[in-house]
């Protein structure tokens, strides 16, 4: 699957990422000025569970529930 990767500036320089099938737009809930490319036609394998570079885990599940991917509050 290829991924757009979007990134917004939290607090202390950390960044929170949000994953999206290539072309997509944010979706409505995620909606946020503050997001900023950070990776645009990413390749991963369809069974690929986790971004490590961008703190999101469970990337399957959360693509099938949500329709996105985000970073959890735990990397925060």
């Amino acid at each position: 699957m290829r991924l757009d990767i979007y990134r917004r500036a939290e607090h202390d320089g950390i960044f929170s990422y949000l994953a999206v099938p290539e072309g997509k737009p944010i979706p409505q809930e995620a909606i946020n000025t503050d997001w900023t490319p950070a990776a645009q036609a990413l390749e991963v394998d369809d069974d690929t569970q986790s971004l490590p570079d961008f703190h999101i885990e469970a990337l399957v599940q959360q693509m099938g529930s949500k329709g996105y991917a985000i970073t959890g509050l735990r990397h925060m």
